[in-house]
């Protein structure tokens, strides 16, 4: 297996090294809001966050990319990282516009994340890793990767599945989407470009209010893998899991020598972690980024 340490030391080479920076998802800014889960969640996760009562959460929402100083206008995958702050510990969604995962090989993932930066070639690594093919044309027909009007507008989808444990003791494995409410029908007036025109825009849409969104939970149904990110799931049920409301832009804690993790590997109890390789290694491979990040 791959070592945390090169695989960093691959993705710096990919994009430089940016000191206090994320390896990935280096470009983001923070907002705060409440999440309040329904009684369908409510039902079938004991985990504070899903108790029904508000609860604060911290959101990100950042490019997918590891240099800092790439504008918004660029090709990228983008992300919602959203950190459930619940009394009975913390719970991490790390969702990415990309509908599905590719690999369920760290290295070949690291291979793919090179690969892109050449898009005239990019083609050629594909015939060479044709497994990748369908999750990689699932991300074009969702246009995951071309820049979107708002980070308000895209659904965001954490891979990863989690068993949720009832108070019954019975269990569900599930997974998640982050989807939005409102979206177009709450755009700001004016034009945003340059930049910083996804941060521009949110700011703008955050005055006249909220943004929403519903975060989705498909249950599995038999036979349906919750240990293997690229498959994909028939799913026994949909249902809302509740609604986020993000309200302000804060400033970035880590400016004043705070650090803010988001490690989907990061649950509370009553929620409990597949077997998923991508998963287990991202555990790892975010304490290599952290230790580099603070030191």
């Amino acid at each position: 297996m791959l070592e945390p340490r090169e695989a960093i030391d691959r993705i710096n080479q990919v994009y430089g090294r940016h000191p206090h920076h994320r390896a990935l998802h280096a470009r983001g800014t923070f907002y705060t809001g409440t999440f309040t889960a329904t009684p369908d969640a409510t039902g079938l996760c004991s985990a504070a966050a899903f108790s029904g009562d508000p609860v604060p959460v911290l959101v990100r929402w950042s490019n997918g990319g590891g240099d800092p100083g790439r504008p918004d206008q660029d090709q990228d995958v983008r992300g919602m990282a959203v950190k459930l702050q619940a009394p009975g510990g913390d719970v991490d969604l790390l969702g990415q516009t990309s509908p599905r995962f590719p690999t369920r090989d760290p290295e070949e993932f690291l291979s793919m994340t090179a690969a892109a930066q050449r898009q005239a070639t990019f083609p050629l690594w594909m015939l060479r890793h044709p497994t990748t093919v369908p999750a990689l044309l699932a991300g074009l027909r969702a246009k995951a990767l071309g820049p979107p009007y708002s980070y308000a507008e895209v659904s965001y989808y954490p891979i990863h599945a989690y068993a949720w444990a009832a108070a019954d003791g019975s269990r569900s494995w599930v997974r998640y989407v982050l989807r939005p409410v409102g979206g177009r029908d709450e755009r700001p007036d004016g034009e945003f470009t340059g930049p910083e025109r996804l941060t521009d825009e949110i700011a703008a849409r955050l005055v006249a209010g909220p943004v929403r969104y519903d975060l989705r939970v498909t249950v599995a149904a038999a036979g349906d893998d919750p240990h293997d990110p690229t498959s994909v799931w028939k799913g026994a049920r949909e249902l809302s899991a509740g609604v986020i409301e993000v309200t302000t832009k804060v400033s970035d804690p880590e400016q004043s020598g705070g650090l803010v993790v988001y490690d989907p590997t990061h649950v509370a109890e009553g929620i409990e972690l597949s077997d998923d390789p991508i998963l287990r290694y991202r555990g790892a491979s975010y304490g290599e980024s952290i230790s580099r990040r603070s030191s």
